[in-house]
C-alpha cells in the first residue's frame, strides 16, 4: 500500500489511502472526541505544554494529570521549578514512573531561565538545544504550544499511519527512515490544520486504534485502512515482547524511592527494602539511584533525596 501521487507515488495493484481520505475525518473526530485534557486548553502555556510532554512519556494520560495540575500550580513557570530543590522536585513527582524525567525536567527550567529569560523558546531547534529534550519533545511542543508546522511521531501516530496506509498491523520495533518520511508526507501544508491533524491522528491512535484491542467500529476512517481492507492481516514482524515490572530492578527503584518520598528525613539503609528483598539487587538500585541524582548518601550511611 501506499500514498497517493500527491503524495509520491501509487500503488496499482490495490487501492491507495491518501491525505484527502484521512485529513477532514480525522480531524473533525478529533473535534467531537477530543479527551478534556487540561495541557488542551487554550489557555495553557507552552511551559505547561511542555511539561505534559515530558511527564506523558510511556506514561497513561490519565495518570499524568492529576500531577501535572498540582506540578504547574506549583511551579507556574520554568523559573519557579529552577528555584525549587532537586529533592522536592522528585518527592512531587510522585508514581509517575522515570523519576529521572523530574530532574530532567528542572534541567530544562534552569536552562530556559538561564538560556532564554524564563521563556520557552518557540524555535525546533532550540527547544532540541535544550538538556534531555528530543525530537519528538521539541516538536510537540513546536506544534501543540505555538501552532508552528512540523511532523510530531510518537507510538500511536506510527501505529495508525502503518494501517491505514501500509495494512501492517504494528510498526517496526524502532522509528524508521521510511516511517518517518510517510508521517511528513501526510502533515498538511498549512500550519493551523497540520498542529491540529499531529494531535488529531496521536488521539486517534491512543483511543481507538490501539495496539492489542483496535476499536475499528469506531474509527473514522475505517472504510479508507489499508489494514481493515485486508482483512487485518496478523502482525508477522520479529516478536514483540511486553516489558515485566514485578521483581525487576525498576520496581525496586520505584519502592526506594516513595520510602525517602514518605519520610521526613534520611532513611537509614537497614530501612530501605522490606523483608524477603534480595539485598544485593537492592544495592544495586541504590547505587544506580545514587548514580542517576535520584538519592544522596548522608556521612552517616543513610540515604535522602537530593538536597
Amino acid at each position: 500500500m501506499g500514498l497517493s501521487d500527491e503524495l509520491g507515488g501509487a500503488s496499482t495493484a490495490a487501492p491507495v489511502t491518501t491525505a484527502a481520505m484521512l485529513h477532514p475525518r480525522v480531524i473533525e473526530w478529533y473535534a467531537v472526541h477530543a479527551r478534556p485534557l487540561p495541557w488542551r486548553d487554550p489557555s495553557c502555556t507552552p511551559w505547561g505544554v511542555l511539561v505534559s510532554e515530558v511527564m506523558a512519556q510511556q506514561t497513561p494520560v490519565a495518570r499524568v494529570a492529576p500531577v501535572w495540575v498540582e506540578w504547574m500550580r506549583r511551579w507556574p513557570t520554568p523559573s519557579a521549578l529552577a528555584a525549587e530543590s532537586p529533592g522536592e522536585v522528585v518527592r512531587s513527582w510522585g508514581r509517575l514512573g522515570y523519576p529521572r524525567r523530574a530532574l530532567r525536567l528542572r534541567e530544562v527550567a534552569v536552562a530556559i531561565t538561564d538560556r532564554h529569560g524564563g521563556v520557552v523558546p518557540d524555535d525546533e531547534a532550540e527547544l532540541r538545544a535544550l538538556p534531555g529534550i528530543g525530537g519528538y519533545t521539541a516538536a510537540a511542543v513546536t506544534a501543540f504550544a505555538f501552532g508552528r508546522r512540523t511532523t510530531v511521531v510518537d507510538t500511536n501516530v506510527r501505529r495508525v499511519l502503518v494501517r491505514a496506509v501500509e495494512g501492517r498491523e504494528h510498526a517496526a520495533p524502532a522509528l524508521t527512515a521510511a516511517e518517518s518520511a510517510l508521517a511528513a508526507a501526510l502533515v498538511p501544508d498549512s500550519a493551523e490544520r497540520s498542529a491540529t491533524w499531529n494531535v488529531a491522528v496521536m488521539e486517534l491512535g491512543a483511543v481507538v486504534c490501539t495496539a492489542r484491542r483496535p476499536r475499528c467500529d469506531l474509527c473514522p476512517v475505517r472504510d479508507a485502512c489499508a489494514w481493515v481492507r485486508a482483512g487485518r492481516p496478523a502482525y508477522d514482524g520479529p516478536p514483540r515482547r511486553g516489558q515485566r515490572w514485578h521483581g525487576t530492578d525498576r520496581q525496586v527503584r520505584g519502592v526506594l524511592l516513595q520510602t525517602l518520598r514518605d519520610a521526613a528525613g534520611p532513611v537509614a539503609r537497614a530501612a530501605l527494602g522490606g523483608s524477603g528483598t534480595d539485598v544485593t539487587q537492592v544495592d544495586r538500585c541504590i547505587a544506580s539511584l545514587v548514580e542517576d541524582g535520584l538519592l544522596e548518601p548522608t556521612e552517616d550511611g543513610a540515604f535522602r533525596l537530593p538536597a
